[in-house]
């Protein structure tokens, strides 16, 4: 940097010329009064020559002086320049020494302040900027913010995968394309921008629901982005749509054997009724309706309790091949009635579960034959069969029963077998209202106790070929079945 553009320079500049102006104004009144008081020259010369030389030696020691003071002035500021550099790099800590207790020291000082406050307020800026990312990583819901353009710039881990996630999948909306905000969010995304207020909204992506949240980011009036919080309502969804199906199926199931005995009570009460025969016959229907609405509120109450979890099972070494025998007969009867072939087929080995609830597994295999008895046509067969299985390949030791009841009945179109057990729900070909006579919860509950006894069950079926229910419960109860 020049000198004369420097503290130094100009301070130095200064007392050089008010120097030099006080020694002509000086120079310009003794010269001539010299002249006038000194008639012999030899002492006018030396009395000049001495005037001379004091102003030199005056000029000099405040040139001196000057250059003296301009560094007691300029020091200080060097240090709080390169002080101040050092903070805009990062450095908070940095301090300048306080050498005097002028203004220059009160200035130091006030610097020195103005860091400190500054070091702590960027440390309590940190800790807020680790708080809100400490906040954000652990929410389990998506966060995503976009600035005017539509580009991403921040978000926490569970957002980042879904819009990794979502940016895969080809969306239709090429401008989406464009400014990087995924198709499913950029109508609300226009909408808060240009709306500038928080708006909400639930969008569908695949198979799956979100409920979404933005709110604009704004700055000096103006909306420079937004912020988007995004969870996955699936489930939520899925469930609530259960609830709106379970209260729209019990009523309708408690409402028509409702209006039967309501009817038929009205029709004896007023005299329909011209005979005995007739009075018998209403009663009957009457008696058969209260009995179906009563298994349906049994059934209903037991599948709650299961799905509470306040089911309790009496848990104790059981004789499976027994159980499938009594069942057989119980049922064999009623399967030569409709002429349909009940076979029973048991291997040598005997099958046995070291702790279940024979009543519960008797309740099953009732429900499951049940089921395909009034689902089979005459001249078919069920066939009811079971074996023990190891747990693995090669192994001697069983660990599992599996039992299988086959019809060759009307089958389950494919499109229904993955909702079979949910309550009341019944297959359009072989669940309707005027082939069954069931509650719509007995493959619910059979489901349940299944897994109570932390067993599985499974589905195959093929329309107009039958449909086959395997059964898989562990010997042990203490050995989940995987």
């Amino acid at each position: 940097m020049k000198l004369w553009r420097s503290v130094v320079g100009k301070l130095w500049m200064t007392i050089i010329v008010l120097v030099a102006v006080v020694l002509l104004i000086l120079g310009m009144f003794l010269l001539q009064y010299i002249d006038v008081n000194f008639r012999d020259n030899t002492t006018s010369h030396q009395v000049k020559v001495l005037f001379v030389v004091t102003g030199i030696i005056g000029f000099l020691l405040s040139t001196f002086f000057a250059f003296f003071l301009s560094s007691k002035i300029t020091q200080p500021l060097i240090e709080m320049k390169k002080a101040a550099a050092s903070i805009s790099m990062g450095n908070y800590r940095t301090r300048v020494p306080i050498r005097s207790l002028d203004e220059i020291g009160d200035l130091a000082h006030a610097f020195n302040r103005m860091a400190g406050d500054l070091d702590s307020l960027i440390k309590d800026l940190n800790h807020e900027k680790d708080h809100l990312s400490s906040i954000l990583r652990s929410m389990s819901d998506a966060v995503v913010t976009f600035d005017a353009e539509g580009s991403v710039t921040m978000s926490n881990p569970p957002g980042e995968k879904l819009i990794e996630k979502w940016n895969r999948l080809d969306w239709e909306d090429e401008e989406a394309k464009l400014t990087g905000v995924p198709g499913p969010l950029r109508d609300l995304y226009s909408r808060v921008i240009i709306d500038g207020i928080d708006s909400s909204s639930k969008i569908n992506v695949r198979n799956g629901v979100w409920s979404v949240v933005m709110a604009p980011l704004k700055s000096d009036e103006s909306v420079r982005g937004a912020v988007a919080v995004m969870r996955d309502v699936t489930e939520e969804f899925k469930l609530e749509k259960l609830r709106r199906d379970f209260v729209a199926n019990v009523s309708h199931e408690i409402r028509t054997p409702l209006s039967m005995l309501q009817g038929y009570s009205e029709a004896i009460l007023d005299g329909f009724a011209d005979s005995p025969e007739e009075r018998d016959e209403l009663v009957q229907v009457i008696h058969d309706e209260s009995v179906r609405m009563g298994r349906l509120v049994k059934d209903l109450l037991d599948l709650a309790r299961m799905e509470a979890g306040h089911t309790e099972l009496k848990l104790m070494p059981c004789d499976i091949d027994n159980l499938v025998k009594r069942v057989h007969r119980k049922f064999l009867t009623f399967a030569k009635e409709r002429d349909i072939r009940l076979v029973c087929e048991l291997p040598e080995q005997h099958l046995f579960m070291e702790s279940a609830d024979e009543d519960r597994l008797e309740q099953v295999l009732t429900n499951l034959l049940d089921n395909a008895l009034r689902h089979t046509p005459a001249g078919a067969v069920i066939t009811v069969s079971g074996k023990m299985r190891a747990e693995e390949l090669g192994r001697s030791e069983p660990a599992y029963v599996e039992l299988q009841i086959k019809d060759e009945g009307e089958g389950i179109p494919a499109e229904d077998l993955p909702y079979i057990f949910e309550r009341f729900y019944k297959a359009d070909k072989s669940r309707k209202r005027g082939s069954s006579s069931g509650t719509g919860l007995g493959l619910a509950i059979v489901k349940n106790i299944v897994e109570s006894h932390e067993g599985h069950i499974h589905v195959d079926s093929l329309v107009g070929k039958g449909t086959t229910f395997t059964l898989l419960l562990p010997v042990d109860s203490h050995r989940p079945v995987s």
